[in-house]
């Protein structure tokens, strides 16, 4: 078999998302030097970090951590772009995995029942035809084993992007666009909500606040990256 593959790679190279060299047979998506050199935070071995900070007095988590920081420039941005924008939302599972695997690590998320990505707006989603959130939970999920729900919250409010919108006009773009269409569902569960990256919280705090409605439901959140 890995002379089949090693054949096709002849022809066809698969390249690492992040330093576009040629993956090796057992590389998926991204390199293992890529994936040994990300800019990893390590939040998930404390509490009070830079990402549970952004949402203290706005909405009460259990624990909010990033894998990694988030910079111009570099091989984490070359990834995300794939990610997003080249159709290959396979980058961001193993990036999930690997987000998942600095949580199965901590004590602080042993208790987790379910995965919720961010939701997109349908039109948006077949505009770009996946959910990145949602590989990134399937990431997550393989290496925590446990499920991802994407039936259960949607997004109702189509919104303009994000980019370049103060914090006052991030939060009143996104503010009740979420709506938990099951919640009895969720109840008396603890939701990990996943998103690729956290700037001022205003995505994830709106998306938080239908699910803390639900009887019994506690709230964390992680991401990929934090600007």
């Amino acid at each position: 078999m890995s002379v089949v593959y090693d054949f096709i790679s002849l022809f066809f190279p698969r390249l690492c998302a992040g330093c576009g060299e040629p993956l090796v047979h057992g590389e998926e998506g991204i390199c293992i030097r890529c994936l040994a050199d990300l800019p990893r935070t390590g939040f998930a071995r404390f509490a009070d970090n830079k990402v549970a900070q952004v949402f203290w007095g706005r909405v009460p988590l259990e624990y909010a951590v990033s894998l990694c920081y988030f910079e111009k420039g570099s091989r984490l941005q070359h990834m995300f772009h794939r990610m997003k924008y080249r159709r290959e939302p396979g980058v961001g599972k193993v990036l999930g995995r690997e987000l998942g695997l600095e949580l199965f690590s901590s004590p602080m998320f042993e208790t987790l029942d379910a995965v919720i990505p961010v939701p997109l707006h349908p039109k948006k989603q077949k505009k770009r035809g996946y959910n990145q959130s949602e590989y990134i939970a399937n990431g997550i999920s393989e290496a925590i084993n446990i499920p991802v729900i994407t039936d259960a919250l949607i997004r109702n409010v189509h919104t303009s992007s994000q980019t370049r919108k103060s914090r006052y006009n991030r939060w009143e773009n996104v503010e009740g666009i979420f709506q938990a269409i099951k919640p009895e569902k969720l109840e008396n569960l603890h939701l990990l909500v996943v998103d690729d990256v956290v700037t001022t919280g205003a995505t994830l705090e709106a998306c938080c606040v239908p699910l803390l409605k639900i009887p019994g439901v506690r709230v964390s959140i992680a991401t990929l990256a934090c600007a």
